[in-house]
């Protein structure tokens, strides 16, 4: 294998180097955070979600818009008490995509960790 080439030969198959498999919608640091803390929860609160991911209103409904626009999150208003609130829920689509990308990162790690 030359470092010019992203195909690896191991036990005599091609492979494609793991960041091929990196969805570039789910691995922005932002998108990625979103889908695994909605990951660990049915359904997760907006402010929760600022608070955890440490971004901005504005900057946090522009990937969550990409996310839903994906298929990926849907995206639900409506109140609690008298406050409005939004929540996020993971799709199936959105949890296939999620373990897609972990698949292909645990992989990148293991060919580094395997030199």
């Amino acid at each position: 294998m030359s470092v010019e080439d992203p195909i690896a030969v191991r036990d005599g198959h091609e492979e494609p180097h793991p960041t091929q498999a990196l969805d570039d919608t789910v691995h922005q640091r932002v998108r990625l955070g979103i889908l695994t803390v909605a990951r660990e929860a049915d359904r997760v609160e907006f402010g929760f979600l600022k608070q955890q991911l440490a971004v901005t209103d504005g900057n946090l409904s522009r990937h969550l818009k990409v996310l839903e626009e994906s298929g990926l999150v849907t995206i639900e208003k409506g109140y609690a008490g008298r406050r409005p609130r939004t929540w996020i829920s993971l799709t199936r689509e959105g949890a296939q995509a999620l373990e897609a990308e972990l698949r292909a990162l645990r992989a990148l790690v293991q060919r580094l960790e395997g030199r």
